[in-house]
C-alpha cells in the first residue's frame, strides 16, 4: 500500500479535535485533526501542489465523457489515492465534458473558478462535515455553469439539488471513504442531472476501478466499480 502519509508512507490518524500542526513540506502552521501515526502533517496546499496542470489538460481535451477526463487528471503525478485534489478535479472534468458536449461556457475562466472554489474544501470533509468534497464539487460545477449566487432563484436550487443528489449516491454505498469511488459516483450523478435539467448530453462510460491495490480501506465487492464484480 503506497498512499498514506506523503512523507513516510505510514497510516493516517484522525484526532478528536483540531490541534496546531506544522506542515512537513512548507512548515506552515495551521489547525488540523489529520496526521500520520508518526506525527507528520502535510497541509492541503502542499498536498495539491502541481494541480495547475489540470487546466492545461482540460483545455486540450475533446471528450464528452467526464469520467474519461477524470481518469486523465487522476493519472497526473500530483494526484494521490485520496486527497482534496479530487474536490477540484471532479468539477473540472464535468466542466470540460459539458463544454465538449455543447454546453456554452468560457472553459478557461470556468476552470479557474472551479479551482478557486474547490481548493477551499479541505481534506476529510466527507467524515468531518458529512459532505464529501467530490459531491460538493458537482454542486460547484452546476453553480458555475448556471451563474448561481446566494441570491439566485432557480440556479441556487439546482446547485443544491445537484450536491444532494451526488451525496445521496455516495452515502448510499457507505464508508470508509475512497476518493476515487466517490468521484466516480458524483460524476455519474451529474451526467444524469445535467441531461435532465440543462438538456446537454454528456457521455457515460463503464467505469472499472484499477486502483484498489492502492487503497488500504478498499471496500471490495461493495464498491460498484470493483473490477472483479
Amino acid at each position: 500500500m503506497n498512499d498514506e502519509c506523503l512523507i513516510c508512507g505510514r497510516p493516517l490518524e484522525y484526532l478528536e479535535s483540531d490541534i496546531v500542526m506544522e506542515c512537513a513540506v512548507c512548515h506552515r502552521k495551521e489547525a488540523s485533526r489529520t496526521r500520520c501515526v508518526s506525527g507528520h502533517y502535510v497541509c492541503n496546499e502542499c498536498h495539491v501542489r502541481g494541480m495547475d496542470g489540470v487546466i492545461g489538460i482540460c483545455m486540450n481535451e475533446s471528450s464528452k465523457d467526464p469520467a474519461a477526463v477524470l481518469e486523465k487528471l487522476m493519472a497526473l503525478p500530483f494526484c494521490h489515492m485520496h486527497g482534496p485534489e479530487h474536490h477540484v478535479m471532479v468539477g473540472a472534468a464535468l466542466l470540460t465534458a459539458y463544454r465538449n458536449a455543447g454546453g456554452e461556457i468560457d472553459l478557461e475562466s470556468a476552470l479557474l473558478e472551479m479551482m478557486r472554489r474547490g481548493k477551499q474544501v479541505p481534506g476529510g470533509a466527507c467524515g468531518f462535515w458529512g459532505a464529501c468534497g467530490a459531491g460538493i464539487s458537482t454542486g460547484m460545477f452546476i453553480s458555475i455553469i448556471s451563474g448561481s449566487t446566494p441570491l439566485a432563484g432557480k440556479s441556487w436550487g439546482l446547485s443544491n439539488l445537484m450536491t444532494s443528489g451526488a451525496l445521496e449516491k455516495i452515502g448510499s454505498v457507505g464508508g470508509p471513504r475512497c476518493c476515487k469511488r466517490d468521484s466516480y459516483l458524483a460524476i455519474l450523478a451529474a451526467v444524469d442531472f445535467v441531461r435532465e435539467n440543462f438538456s446537454v448530453a454528456m457521455e457515460k462510460s463503464d467505469i472499472k476501478c484499477s486502483r484498489s491495490g492502492q487503497n488500504n480501506q478498499c471496500i471490495g465487492i461493495r464498491c460498484p466499480f470493483n473490477k472483479h464484480c
